[in-house]
């Protein structure tokens, strides 16, 4: 098994972790970055032609910053409402 599949494996597997068990929405949205960007390396790995692992990066990088606009709006949001961005607070979300 190659070396990049693992660092790729280490990365989600962190970035699963962090997301699952953090209260804090910004430490959340971190994970979040971090299994994109293990799915990045995994597509620029697994790539079977020039240039296709190059593209599907661009997609995810894409996808990943309109994914960390939408998070960063909506933890403004709990903040001005909950001073607090503490997930465990949205339960009282109507």
């Amino acid at each position: 098994m190659n070396w990049t599949y693992i660092l790729s494996l280490i990365l989600f597997s962190t970035g699963l972790y962090i997301a699952l068990s953090r209260r804090n929405a910004i430490v959340v949205l971190m994970g979040i970055e971090l299994m994109f960007n293990a799915a990045a390396i995994n597509f620029l790995i697994s790539e079977t032609e020039p240039g296709e692992g190059q593209t599907m990066i661009l997609f995810i990088l894409g996808i990943a910053a309109a994914e960390a606009a939408t998070g960063m709006a909506i933890i403004l949001n709990l903040f001005e409402r909950f001073s607090s961005i503490d997930t465990s607070d949205t339960t009282l979300l109507k």
